[in-house]
């Protein structure tokens, strides 16, 4: 067994921590909290020193091993978060003293990483931390799927619907001129404050309710796979569009219902089409969207916290868990 997870956890005061997993399983069983040496900065590569990072569906998938055919441990934990940049070389010294996101890298679920300066996201003065450390995934997925398939004039069908990428796409579709947008929720803790966003809200066992909503949706975008997406695609026009772009329920759609009008959206996919000026901009887009949207609010664990945040990751789906790191 490796020496650093044979200890439950290591104190905060260590040097440079980083949550990290040597197996893939239950988060709660294989994430440690260990040393990370930060040794000499690379040529290639500035540093940076985190701030926070949220906990996302998206960070604690790949540790269960769904990813396991493109991502082998050990591996640091979370994919996004905000930080300032501590230490570069050459013309990116510009960067010192700098917030940034510090994306398409390694895990950030540590004190201080080291990443390509291409890639990182300059934070503007007037974004607040706890939205810079959200911007990139939900946001960029909720705008890249609206740009691919509009919606306006749509009615609009959203499951998962009180999750962070489905409140964006809720938002953004009213203002993108959607005829009407419905959620399905499975939690009542998201109620109202979809309902105050303009959304018509369906309890998830609502199937009636459920099956009229997809008969007149336009487009539909789903985030949970399994029998609700079945059930959707069975009673939706044949004109409309249904996006995919995640698995919640841990089951894919079924191959019987996949047709020509089902479409497929992954992130990872998406930002591989982007050139370096194209990633940079799409963030500008982001940000002038993101000074004028409502998010969920925050609940800051510090870094030894880290199982008290997972745990109410699960419990409080309304409320962000988010790790304070520095």
């Amino acid at each position: 067994m490796n020496a650093a997870i044979a200890h439950a956890d290591l104190p905060l005061d260590m040097q440079s921590p980083a949550l990290r997993y040597h197996r893939f399983g239950s988060p709660l069983e294989v994430l440690h909290l260990e040393p990370k040496p930060d040794g000499a900065l690379p040529q290639e590569q500035l540093r940076v020193r985190m701030t926070c990072a949220p906990i996302n569906p998206s960070d604690l998938i790949p540790i269960a091993g769904v990813y396991r055919h493109r991502i082998a441990p050990p591996l640091v934990a979370g994919h996004e978060g905000v930080g300032v940049v501590i230490q570069a070389h050459g013309a990116w010294r510009a960067l010192e003293g700098r917030r940034v996101l510090p994306l398409r890298g390694p895990g950030t679920w540590q004190q201080t990483l080291d990443c390509d300066p291409r890639l990182v996201v300059p934070v503007p003065d007037d974004i607040p931390d706890h939205v810079a450390a959200r911007a990139w995934i939900n946001p960029m997925t909720a705008m890249a799927m609206l740009g691919r398939w509009p919606v306006e004039g749509c009615d609009v069908l959203l499951t998962a619907a009180g999750s962070n990428c489905a409140r964006l796409l809720a938002q953004w579709a009213l203002c993108c001129g959607a005829r009407s947008v419905t959620g399905i929720c499975r939690s009542t803790h998201h109620r109202d404050a979809l309902t105050s966003m303009g959304v018509q809200v369906l309890d998830q066992d609502d199937h009636a309710a459920i099956d009229a909503a997809a008969a007149r949706a336009g487009r539909i975008f789903d985030a949970t796979g399994g029998r609700l997406a079945d059930r959707l695609l069975t009673h939706m026009p044949s004109e409309g569009i249904f996006v995919t772009y995640g698995a919640l329920s841990g089951v894919p759609i079924s191959s019987r219902r996949m047709s020509g009008r089902v479409r497929h959206f992954h992130l990872r996919d998406h930002i591989k089409g982007l050139d370096r000026d194209e990633w940079q901009s799409s963030f500008e887009t982001l940000w002038a969207l993101l000074r004028d949207i409502d998010m969920p609010p925050v609940r800051h664990f510090r870094l030894a916290e880290w199982r008290q945040a997972l745990i109410w990751h699960d419990s409080r789906p309304d409320i962000k868990s988010m790790l304070t790191l520095s």
